[in-house]
């Protein structure tokens, strides 16, 4: 086996799950273990919490993205204010940005809130908006140079599939603006820098609730659609791989992102593996996306919370049957639940040699 130090310098991988590994492992297929990219979502546990887990001196500041005030302040301190924290959550997102490609992260999910209260104003009518975009742009730049991934999640709220005009209007105004800062960070506009939503609900009718999403997407700007994906919800009620893959892929050609959680509470008759393979299908060229978190009451031992509840750590070693795919791991700490699992399931005998 060549050293760890050789394959660095030649910016291969060395396979065995560095918590400070710089570049990105693609594992061929084998008997030892696929190491697939891992990302967290939103928030750094060790910058947003520099005492209780980074282990900082008193004194540190935080580093945050999700800066954002109640709609009173809002109204009283108006489009001014919302600008400032706005500045500073940009200003702080770079940060997080370059210490998660120092650390092993160059695949990450940034919050939804950079802007309070963005839905009620155009972000170029920000005080802050010209250092914003130069910001941003710097941002885009580092992720591009350093191979990095970045998605976003917009609020559950977003419901293509209302038959209420007003709530139809607000979703598309919602995910412009997300469309809008992705293009301010110049990321691509396919599905590798995937804008990612639920459908929304039944209201009764499932198949007539699909083609209007169906319809409704049609109506978003080329900077939403180019990045649109889908991803499978968690109550049978609601809808499965095979839904979506029936009534939006079908339709409308988005990809679906493959939720492992999801899917044990709703697996439209398909195992595991059948769907997330399916889901996988969508994706074409680039490598797809999955979400992987466990329930809660299970690890805290108290049925009392809900299953679908998110854990704080991941345990269980996440099967991708052999496939591709990058894994945002939804758990509520964060990065700190990536570093865990690969410290339980990694070591140097057990993964395959991957190039960058």
């Amino acid at each position: 086996m060549l050293s760890k130090q050789f394959l660095i310098k030649r910016k291969q991988c060395c396979g065995n799950g560095c918590l400070m590994c710089p570049y990105t492992p693609r594992h061929k297929k084998g008997s030892y273990k696929i190491m697939n990219r891992m990302g967290y979502a939103c928030m750094n546990m060790q910058l947003s919490y520099p005492q209780q887990y980074g282990g900082k001196p008193k004194g540190v500041k935080r580093i945050t993205t999700n800066r954002s005030m109640i709609k009173k302040t809002f109204t009283e301190k108006g489009i001014e204010y919302a600008s400032e924290l706005g500045l500073k959550n940009c200003k702080d997102l770079f940060k997080i940005i370059k210490w998660n490609h120092e650390n092993g992260f160059d695949f990450f999910r940034i919050t939804s809130n950079l802007f309070p209260w963005c839905s009620e104003y155009k972000l170029e009518d920000m005080p802050d908006h010209w250092e914003i975009v130069g910001i941003l742009g710097e941002c885009g730049k580092y992720i591009e140079d350093n191979n990095m991934r970045i998605t976003c999640h917009p609020g559950p709220f977003n419901v293509l599939t209302s038959p209420h005009e007003h709530v139809v209007e607000n979703c598309i105004n919602d995910l412009s603006s997300h469309g809008e800062v992705f293009d301010m960070m110049g990321l691509s506009r396919t599905p590798y820098n995937k804008i990612n939503i639920h459908i929304g609900g039944v209201y009764g009718d499932k198949k007539s609730a699909m083609e209007r999403f169906c319809k409704n997407f049609k109506r978003l700007p080329e900077s939403v659609k180019s990045r649109l994906t889908v991803e499978n919800d968690d109550k049978a009620s609601m809808y499965s791989v095979q839904d979506l893959y029936d009534g939006v892929f079908k339709v409308i050609g988005i990809p679906i992102v493959f939720d492992y959680h999801h899917h044990r509470f709703n697996t439209g008759d398909l195992s595991e593996q059948r769907a997330l393979e399916l889901a996988a299908s969508t994706w074409g060229d680039i490598v797809p996306v999955v979400h992987y978190s466990e329930s809660r009451n299970i690890e805290q031992k108290d049925d009392k919370i809900k299953p679908q509840a998110h854990s704080d750590y991941v345990y269980d070693y996440i099967d991708t049957y052999g496939n591709e795919v990058d894994i945002m791991v939804e758990a509520k700490h964060k990065e700190l639940a990536v570093i865990k699992y690969r410290e339980i399931h990694y070591n140097e005998e057990e993964v395959v040699l991957g190039h960058a």
